[in-house]
């Protein structure tokens, strides 16, 4: 006769209610294991690369996400957000997850990527190179691994997958009881920047004597980064050494142009190119616009161009060209100059020639003085790679810790020694050194500039004319030069050869959430409680 002792409880909680009600609802919610703090997690992501060259797609296509999360080990990735961490990240499996349709990608790097193994590094060069051969629909997103981070990829990857389960049955109860994320990143979709402009900055020290009758020797080196994710590309070998090389060369030749004593007859050019990375595309505009302008012309009586690209590490110097000097020739006596220099005061390191031939039917041009080989403009590339194909020349591992200052300082050494005796036409036997004294190359200087140049990514898309990096590096080039101007590159409306979009960064939401199927069983439950209920009101109406 239990049943009719209930009459008393249900008589208590009608007197009582809804109080009673409001009193076991806090209780509850303190005695729950889940955590409301949580719940709901923040974090930056980085969004991968997406841009058009010269009528080709790259990277992906999209940005939002509002998904499940899945483990990479999961079987069913349709509409899941795939969280991965580099290593286990396969092209044949990206591949699947793009077949399968999945919602998005994101993948965790280490926080140090300096100190990854060897084999993961090149297993990242090779993923970075692969990632960006075609465009995808599939948002695709990296964050660095922090702790929170990392327990939201254990909960997911250590939680049974209802897609594994053995039966039927076994996957409706994983889903009733599993703990779920759903991965949310908001905002605007990316689009297309129409009005973006990319900048040259352009400077020169003018010789002695009637400018516009003085041999030109133009030293360029492109200024952004390139990586499979634009925010996390700081390029600091490729081609912040070669920026740092630049201004550290514009600095020793404007102390000997303030000289009279040492003031040569060579116009010397300076070019901070933008686009580099994007087939050279600021060099070629403003290749264009110097040789087809109507007025009289930089390039007008050109000896040789000098690239200047990744100098900060290794011990050879490489001297790449699409067309040997012909003997004799100023290209010519700058090579002899260099092997000499080489030679005399770095005998242990290598200094070779590179030749290749340019190919007009590769989508990408191998090295910026192509772009001026191809106006048939003497140029050439100075590279501690003895290739173009160098996969850290265009990857996210290349950062401060691969660039030693001291490797940098040697190679602005060579170069400046080398030029000099080119320019003051001194004797091939002499061993003097120019560049000694108050007139040494600064190593301190040259980290100092490492430091910050690579402390900041520099994709191409965020160097526009309002960057605070454009706007210090023209800062620095006008206290050593003359006539520093920037040069402006927009592409045509109508047929534009290069398009940025907009979205390199944002904001993901990690929710904690149970799957959809929850809510039925807890409507059975809830359904199940107001029963029982009922029938215990029942009970106690017919004990009385």
């Amino acid at each position: 006769m239990w049943l009719c002792g209930a009459d008393e409880v249900v008589e208590m909680f009608k007197s009582s209610f809804p109080l009673s009600f409001l009193f076991f609802v806090p209780v509850l919610i303190l005695i729950s294991p889940v955590s409301p703090a949580a719940a709901a997690h923040e974090f930056a992501v980085f969004r991968m690369q997406q841009y058009d060259l010269q009528g080709s797609s790259y990277g992906c296509r999209n940005s939002l996400v509002n998904v499940e999360a899945r483990a990479i080990e999961a079987q069913m990735y349709t509409r899941r957000c795939v969280i991965t961490k580099l290593q286990d990240l396969a092209m044949d499996k990206y591949r699947e997850i793009v077949s399968q349709n999945a919602g998005a990608l994101l993948v965790l790097l280490p926080q140090n990527l300096t100190e990854l193994p060897n084999i993961v590094k090149e297993h990242l060069l090779e993923l970075e190179q692969d990632l960006m051969q075609e465009e995808t629909p599939l948002p695709v997103y990296f964050a660095t691994e922090t702790p929170q981070l990392l327990d939201i990829y254990a909960d997911v990857k250590t939680s049974m997958n209802s897609d594994q389960a053995g039966s039927a049955a076994e996957a409706l109860l994983h889903a009733a009881s599993a703990n779920g994320f759903q991965m949310v990143v908001a905002g605007a979709q990316s689009k297309a920047l129409g009005d973006f402009q990319l900048v040259n900055i352009q400077g020169k020290l003018t010789g002695s004597g009637i400018e516009e009758q003085l041999p030109t020797v133009a030293i360029v080196a492109h200024y952004d980064a390139y990586g499979v994710a634009p925010m996390l590309a700081k390029g600091a070998d490729s081609n912040g050494s070669g920026v740092v090389a630049l201004l550290e060369l514009a600095r020793l030749f404007s102390k000997l142009y303030t000289n009279s004593r040492t003031h040569a007859k060579f116009n010397l050019l300076f070019l901070l190119s933008a686009g580099g990375k994007l087939n050279y595309m600021g060099t070629k505009r403003w290749i264009e616009d110097q040789l087809d302008s109507s007025e009289s012309s930089l390039l007008t009586d050109v000896s040789y161009v000098m690239c200047l690209d990744s100098l900060g590490a290794g011990e050879n110097l490489y001297l790449h060209v699409s067309k040997p000097p012909r003997d004799g020739v100023a290209g010519d006596v700058l090579l002899g100059n260099l092997r000499e220099v080489m030679g005399q005061f770095y005998p242990d390191a290598k200094f070779e020639m590179v030749h290749k031939k340019i190919n007009l039917a590769d989508e990408y041009l191998s090295w910026e003085h192509e772009r001026f080989s191809i106006r048939r403009l003497p140029a050439f590339t100075l590279s501690h790679h003895s290739t173009h194909k160098a996969p850290l020349r265009k990857s996210v591992l290349d950062v401060r810790d691969s660039v030693d200052k001291n490797v940098l300082s040697r190679n602005v050494k060579i170069i400046a020694e080398s030029l000099a005796r080119h320019i003051f036409n001194l004797s091939h036997d002499t061993d003097f050194e120019v560049f000694a004294d108050s007139l040494k190359v600064e190593p301190q200087t040259i980290g100092s500039w490492l430091d910050y140049i690579s402390s900041q990514p520099r994709p191409a898309q965020s160097l526009g004319k309002t960057s605070p990096l454009v706007a210090t590096l023209q800062q620095a080039l006008a206290k050593l030069l003359k006539d520093v101007q920037l040069h402006m590159v927009k592409a045509d409306k109508r047929d534009p050869e290069f398009v940025f979009y907009s979205g390199l960064e944002y904001v993901m939401n990690a929710y904690n959430v149970k799957p959809a199927v929850f809510d039925l069983f807890l409507a059975l439950g809830i359904a199940a409680y107001l029963g029982i209920i009922y029938f215990l009101v029942q009970v106690g109406t017919t004990c009385h």
